[in-house]
């Protein structure tokens, strides 16, 4: 695999900085871009060496840990665009996410890759990361879409039909282009670091299930909760 050296990424990074600045002379939102884009360099850059670390533990507690703080920032995360109700609507979104997200990932790797020890951290950490990263993504637009159908004047059951739709349109587009489309990061980081590309089928073919399995249960969880608080509530 190359390895990368660090001047060769202002490449894509001024890319990602006209779509940034596009986004800022459309939209006039002069903060989320440059947030967005700084985050991720410095959480990015962070995690490598949290990682080096964390992927020689010997203690389950200690990965269990890390996909708890992961699933509680998905969560908050995921509502990212409901400012008024995102206090009231957090515990619905961390039943989404560890409940949709965390099932998927347990599927994935206790009863399909059956790492040994159980909680391996280089296995558990980066699945966890897209099962709760695409449960989030499932939960974000499932709130986003079932309230805005409540203040057009749906009601919580047709609302929740519409959102769910609209959560799953990522997911299910996914499905639809991998292969034809796309080939996903880690079916290509596979084939790059030498590994048949039939065995990298199959490790995207259980990623491409996770992610869809965790975006759908994620949402479902979330929508039915928040269906349910919507009756309650008259919101």
């Amino acid at each position: 695999m190359v390895e990368i050296p660090l001047v060769r990424l202002l490449y894509p990074l001024a890319l990602a900085l006209l779509v940034a600045w596009w986004y800022v002379s459309w939209s006039g939102d002069r903060k989320t871009p440059w947030v967005a884009l700084s985050r991720m360099l410095a959480q990015l850059l962070l995690v490598g060496y949290v990682l080096a670390y964390i992927f020689k533990t010997e203690y389950a507690a200690v990965v269990l840990g890390v996909l708890a703080l992961m699933s509680l920032a998905a969560g908050w995360i995921a509502l990212r665009t409901e400012t008024k109700k995102r206090l009231k609507l957090y515990p619905f979104a961390l039943i989404g996410v560890v409940g949709g997200g965390g099932l998927a990932l347990a599927v994935a790797t206790q009863l399909v890759l059956k790492p040994d020890p159980w909680y391996s951290p280089s296995v558990l950490i980066p699945l966890g990361g897209m099962a709760f990263s695409n449960a989030m993504n499932a939960v974000s637009l499932a709130a986003e879409r079932f309230f805005w159908e409540r203040r057009e004047g749906k009601d919580p059951l047709r609302a929740r039909a519409l959102a769910y739709k609209a959560a799953l349109i990522p997911a299910t587009n996914g499905l639809f282009a991998v292969g034809i489309v796309s080939i996903p990061g880690l079916m290509t980081g596979q084939i790059l670091a030498g590994v048949s590309p039939l065995i990298a089928a199959r490790y995207q073919i259980l990623v491409m299930l996770m992610v869809y399995s965790a975006s759908g249960l994620a949402a479902a969880m979330f929508l039915e909760a928040a269906r349910r608080m919507a009756v309650n509530d008259r919101t």
